[in-house]
């Protein structure tokens, strides 16, 4: 089975996460996609983060009745700073059965050279990337500190350009419409919605 590991703090999960996921589910040939939601770091904010397990409860929601998404906390009891090629190596031991593959942005892309062991995970796993809208912030800091570097990652054979749908809305966005008491039930499913307002997250 092959397995597309999606990884994100999800603080919260909205619709842009979940149109993602669903379409690389639908329309690639992966079988399912799991949600890998990163524990906190411990040199972030804390302040607008939820907890790992009340971040994890949010995705559960979000994908509920869908069988081809799952919701892993594989990267919970691994030791900090979570890197990508460890959570692999530890997914590869306990799952022999399954193929993982990354999903990721064009921006994770752009900068996977930077990442550990980058040269393991191009060799051993699929890429499926969808395309990034970028905020005018991440433009700047982009353009500030030269990340825009030439790689021909995009030409690997196991890297797959995937033309999901994409919107321009994100978690940081959303909390902070939450706390200024904006309504956000349009950039979240019915059921998040309905949890993070219950329990009163964000606010």
């Amino acid at each position: 089975m092959k397995i597309g590991l999606y990884f994100g703090t999800f603080n919260p999960i909205h619709v842009g996460h979940l149109v993602i996921a669903n379409y690389m589910a639908d329309y690639t040939d992966l079988d399912q996609v799991w949600l890998v939601v990163s524990p906190q770091n411990p040199l972030k904010n804390k302040n607008s983060l939820l907890t790992d397990y009340h971040r994890l409860a949010v995705v559960r929601e979000g994908i509920e009745g869908n069988d081809k998404l799952r919701v892993s906390d594989i990267e919970f009891n691994l030791p900090k700073p979570s890197y990508t090629i460890n959570t692999l190596v530890y997914l590869r031991e306990k799952y022999p059965q399954y193929e993982f593959s990354l999903i990721m942005g064009e921006d994770n892309l752009r900068t996977l050279h930077k990442w550990k062991n980058h040269e393991v995970i191009l060799e051993n796993h699929n890429l499926y990337v969808y395309p990034r809208v970028l905020t005018l912030q991440e433009e700047q800091e982009i353009n500030e500190n030269g990340l825009l570097e030439k790689n021909n990652f995009k030409d690997l054979p196991n890297v797959h350009m995937c033309d999901a749908p994409v919107m321009k809305v994100s978690s940081s966005f959303i909390r902070q419409a939450i706390k200024d008491g904006k309504d956000v039930r349009y950039l979240l499913t019915e059921p998040v919605h309905k949890y993070i307002d219950e329990m009163n997250f964000y606010k």
